[in-house]
């Protein structure tokens, strides 16, 4: 892993200055720019982690607002990024090398990581965790109801246990580009073009208890936050 924080050495300037969104129709050739590097993440990093660490601070001030920025640079992962706990509760950032490769711009890249602060910041992993508790304890007393073994009640359980952690994950992807539209703008992005990542990527459309809402809603949902 390759620790990265808003004390590396800049390779570039960031943006200082918020620069105007796009707001008008954006077609989908719009999509531009080169694949993101090392470098280019280092920029990013520097110049969102300290907006991040702001708006956490000024939002939640009872979370750890200290985000570790990791990069996994294991040519072998799949494009992703994530957001989770250490052990101590310090909120941790990840993105995969492949991840990089796949973004033509630094307002993509400055979304998703934005996104994944706000997850954070929003408090969704302990409330996923109290659904799928919640979910759990509900599947395990209805499997008892309908008199099933004990096999059975861990099957329920487990069932119930999925259900309760997905329930809300689409909400909460849609609030997370929400308020990361809000962060990527404060540290000088454009989270309309950033979250234009999605007019290329695989989209999950609207399945029943799916982690992920379509593409279109998370577009339209970054434009309307920063519109307004």
């Amino acid at each position: 892993m390759l620790m990265l924080s808003a004390c590396v050495v800049e390779t570039g300037a960031p943006n200082t200055v918020p620069r105007e969104p796009t707001l008008d129709p954006v077609p989908l050739s719009a999509r531009t720019g080169r694949p993101q590097s090392v470098p280019d993440f280092r920029v990013v990093v520097a110049s969102v982690e300290p907006v991040a660490e702001r708006t956490c601070r000024e939002m939640r001030p009872d979370l750890n607002c200290d985000f570790a920025i990791v990069l996994d640079t294991d040519p072998n992962l799949p494009p992703n990024a994530y957001q989770t706990l250490d052990r101590s509760g310090r909120p941790v950032i990840g993105f995969t090398q492949a991840l990089l490769g796949e973004m033509l711009n630094r307002d993509e890249l400055a979304f998703a990581l934005s996104h994944e602060a706000a997850h954070h910041i929003e408090g969704h992993i302990p409330q996923t965790a109290a659904s799928a508790q919640t979910g759990a304890l509900l599947g395990a007393v209805l499997g008892s109801l309908a008199g099933l073994d004990q096999s059975g009640v861990e099957v329920a359980q487990n069932i119930g246990g999925t259900v309760g952690a997905r329930r809300f994950s689409k909400g909460f992807e849609l609030e997370a580009d929400s308020l990361g539209a809000r962060i990527a703008l404060r540290a000088g992005y454009d989270p309309v073009r950033g979250v234009l990542y999605f007019q290329d990527a695989a989209d999950p459309g609207d399945r029943f208890l799916g982690t992920h809402p379509p593409n279109a809603d998370r577009i339209s949902t970054v434009r309307a936050a920063v519109g307004r």
